[in-house]
């Protein structure tokens, strides 16, 4: 285990269970958790597939249980999952603790699409609190429009006094964010990338500014990125170098990782190749 950063926004280079039974118990205010999925994806050659679903399961529950220890009895927990294991988180987390929403993250998808079923669009995330009477949720933080109120301007009439319905709202449990594409500017070689509004809804509704927030399997640590915009503090915990890397870059902590200097890699589009740039003809 390597820690990277400040007491302020960490970057520890390490397995997720082991540096969590290290972390103080009931010290988070608010864990976001997106592990693998267990469905074969390639994680810098790295293929996430346990031999069995029962395996990944255990192992799940293993790690769901340490993120419950070090969340606050005050604090949150929001997780996610394939489609077709949160119905196990689901009834693993509701004997733990308050599941307060069910939450679909919806996006469109320009990719092939399966043919001989309803090919899958969104992602599950689940909404824990552990004291449902003492818990953060800034819903100023993160109104959206209320289309019934701003675009048609009808008017509710069973109120006392008739007024127009507001043109603002605290969001559903259906989020229709993009995912992060190639050409996106917030893009990074990861292949499960989450976006950064996703996080910017979650981290402002359920923390406040000098908060802690955790997230377990870092990735491109976008957790901390939007953390440290929003003025909250923040631990990332990645097992692959390849991503710390990219932790200690966009968290300004670092410009080398053992000797060797980081920078973001170029994309094809962003590269400048004369052979493919038009001379232009000359006539007499």
């Amino acid at each position: 285990m390597e820690i990277f950063g400040t007491n302020q926004h960490k970057v520890i280079f390490g397995d997720c269970i082991d540096v969590l039974k290290e972390l103080p118990d009931n010290s988070v205010d608010l864990i976001f958790a997106d592990p693998p999925y267990n469905i074969g994806k390639n994680f810098n050659g790295q293929i996430e597939k346990w031999n069995s679903e029962e395996s990944y399961l255990n192992w799940c529950y293993n790690w769901l249980d340490l993120c419950i220890k070090k969340i606050k009895e005050s604090g949150s927990f929001y997780v996610m999952t394939a489609t077709q294991f949160m119905p196990y988180f689901d009834i693993y987390l509701r004997n733990k603790m308050t599941i307060l929403s069910r939450i679909c993250w919806y996006y469109d998808s320009s990719g092939v699409q399966a043919k001989r079923y309803y090919g899958s669009m969104y992602e599950p995330i689940l909404f824990c609190v552990k004291d449902k009477n003492n818990y953060t949720f800034n819903s100023d933080e993160i109104l959206v429009e209320a289309k019934t109120g701003a675009k048609r301007k009808l008017i509710d009439y069973r109120k006392s006094i008739p007024t127009i319905y507001n043109s603002e709202k605290v969001p559903g449990n259906v989020w229709e964010f993009p995912r992060v594409r190639y050409r996106m500017e917030e893009y990074e070689n990861h292949p499960t990338q989450k976006p950064t509004e996703l996080l910017k809804r979650i981290i402002k509704a359920s923390s406040n500014i000098g908060d802690l927030v955790l997230d377990p399997f870092a990735g491109t640590f976008t957790t901390n990125y939007v953390a440290k915009e929003l003025n909250r503090n923040s631990i990332g915990i990645e097992i692959q170098d390849e991503y710390v890397k990219i932790g200690l870059r966009r968290l300004n902590i670092s410009n080398e990782f053992r000797g060797e200097k980081i920078e973001k890699k170029i994309r094809t589009f962003e590269m400048h190749n004369t052979q493919f740039v038009k001379q232009p003809v000359l006539f007499d």
